[in-house]
């Protein structure tokens, strides 16, 4: 394939999964008017543990897939590749029908370990067991994915994606509203029904995929019998090679599901005893850090991630290759493009966020929503940084480093949790992720670092210049609210009106200063030309 289609399949998965994840945080502002904050946590409580057993069912082996069939397809052996993927195939059909097996009848355990009051115990364990259904076909469908991305053609697997997102959203909205709404049933059905549009979406998505297989056979039979093929490895051999691909991927994926999974086990326990609080109120924060601000703190990480990550791919080769200078000078791009693209996207998101809070979801919650929103803003650095590295790491065949590091970061959250619950109240948790972010971070720079002989100056000075700019759009959003006294709205309008104004003048600031010192453009002019006519 060549490098301009290459690229341009990239693209258009990287611009998929941005979309994908845009319209998953745009879906909690309809479904919180639907079914209220309670039913907000019910889905957040129940989604948690699926987005886990999901990535243990798979085991990464979709995206171990596509790597493993490029490499097979390189040599001119299509018949490897296509006897992997019927194995395969079943494969996941086994462990998608046991992971549903798991989650179905393990949800009342889920629940018990996380220690709600026993009012919300068997709603939860309904909309966990409806969930659980879109675990059967999930699998199946994320492998075929990967088989189509091992030819280089990310088209079935962006499409796929975005229509599985469409219809899963689409379904489950119009199913609540049409409950909730129109026949006055339970706001737990409703969300018991929107979460049974995960299924909906699957089936949709696999049908996508299906259609792409029939109209592609012919051509991928023909190469199959023009394979050139010089031996026949087992079946075991080649998984004991793909395990090795794919325990780093799942280790990336499961990271902030992870986190997430410890604050839902401990929040409710530890919240109830070192705090007086409200069910009300425990049940809002605990939204909040799974759902509500997550969704919203998740933006700029999948915006600077989707665009950083393009970059990786090309780095292996020139590690392959031994060209040290094209790696750094990759591995520079990669890492300068994340900084730029989400610091001041957070501190937008910080600054902003009592405004953005009251836009989104309800303005009499925003002294909890909108602060846990302030504090959580900027753990999007630790996440695309998190990321990013891991994905370096990968690049230069050392993404046994990135099990070690993500150990490190749990372990830290596991014992940093209940302590600093106490210690900080609704933040605690937050302090507790970007602690162990942190070190998992410091331990892929250092392990790049050893690798490569990466030296971090250029870096250092990047990130430097960029939280000045950030800091000098900072003062200018924050002069906006001396206007009106605080930056806490008293209405929806208002926090419309702040949060457009704040995110065109900080915008603004931040666009002139990255152009007149001629950051952008060399951050991202090569990649958009017209920018040089700005210098």
């Amino acid at each position: 394939m060549s490098g301009s289609s290459l690229m341009r399949g990239t693209f258009i998965l990287s611009a998929a999964i941005f979309f994908t994840k845009l319209l998953g945080m745009l879906f909690t502002i309809p479904f919180y008017a639907i079914v209220g904050q309670h039913g907000v946590y019910l889905y957040g409580f129940s989604y948690n543990p699926y987005a886990i057993i999901l990535s243990i069912s798979t085991v990464g082996v979709p995206l171990a897939v596509s790597k493993f069939v490029a490499k097979y397809n390189a040599i001119g052996d299509y018949q490897t590749g296509r006897r992997l993927f019927r194995s395969g195939l079943l494969l996941m059909t086994i462990t998608g029908f046991l992971g549903f097996i798991i989650m179905f009848f393990g949800a009342s355990v889920i629940v018990k370990l996380s220690d709600v009051h026993a009012q919300d115990y068997h709603d939860l364990i309904m909309v966990i067991r409806v969930l659980s259904f879109a675990l059967i076909i999930v699998p199946s469908m994320s492998l075929i994915r990967g088989y189509f991305q091992g030819f280089q053609s990310m088209g079935p697997t962006a499409l796929s994606q975005t229509i599985e997102q469409i219809v899963r959203i689409g379904f489950g909205l119009i199913g609540a509203f049409i409950i909730v709404n129109l026949f006055g049933g339970s706001k737990v059905t409703g969300v018991a029904f929107v979460t049974f549009g995960a299924f909906m979406g699957a089936v949709a998505g696999l049908i996508v995929l299906i259609r792409y297989w029939v109209k592609r056979k012919p051509h991928l039979d023909q190469l199959q019998s023009q394979s050139h093929v010089t031996s026949r490895p087992a079946l075991t051999s080649m998984y004991k090679e793909l395990i090795s691909y794919a325990i780093p991927f799942v280790c990336v994926g499961l990271a902030n599901q992870l986190y997430l999974q410890i604050d839902q086990f401990t929040l409710n326990h530890f919240m109830r005893e070192f705090h007086q609080i409200s069910k009300g109120d425990l049940e809002l924060i605990v939204d909040c850090l799974m759902q509500l601000d997550q969704k919203l703190v998740m933006i700029p990480v999948s915006l600077s991630t989707a665009m950083a990550l393009s970059v990786v791919p090309s780095i292996s080769s020139s590690y392959a290759l031994g060209d040290k200078r094209d790696m750094h000078i990759k591995i520079t791009r990669a890492l300068q493009l994340t900084l730029f693209l989400t610091i001041p996207a957070v501190i937008g998101l910080s600054v902003l966020s009592h405004m953005i809070y009251g836009l989104f979801y309800d303005v009499n919650d925003v002294a909890i929503g909108g602060e846990i929103l302030r504090w959580y803003s900027p753990s999007a650095i630790f996440f695309a940084l998190f990321s990013v590295t891991a994905a370096i790491l990968q690049g230069i065949n050392r993404q046994k480093v990135t099990i070690l590091s993500l150990g490190v970061g749990i372990l830290l959250k596991l014992i940093l949790n209940p302590i600093f619950i106490k210690w900080f109240d609704l933040t605690g948790s937050i302090w507790a992720t970007d602690i162990g972010y942190f070190f998992s971070i410091l331990i892929n720079l250092v392990a790049i670092r050893w690798e490569t002989r990466y030296n971090y100056k250029f870096i250092a000075k990047r990130f430097l210049l960029v939280m000045i700019f950030g800091l000098i759009m900072w003062v200018g959003i924050g002069v906006l609210f001396l206007f009106h006294g605080g930056s806490t709205p008293e209405t929806k309008g208002q926090s419309l009106i702040y949060t457009v104004l704040g995110v065109g003048v900080g915008g603004a600031i931040y666009l002139v200063l990255s152009l007149r010192s001629g950051l952008a453009r060399q951050v991202i002019g090569e990649r958009l030309p017209f920018l040089k006519r700005w210098m």
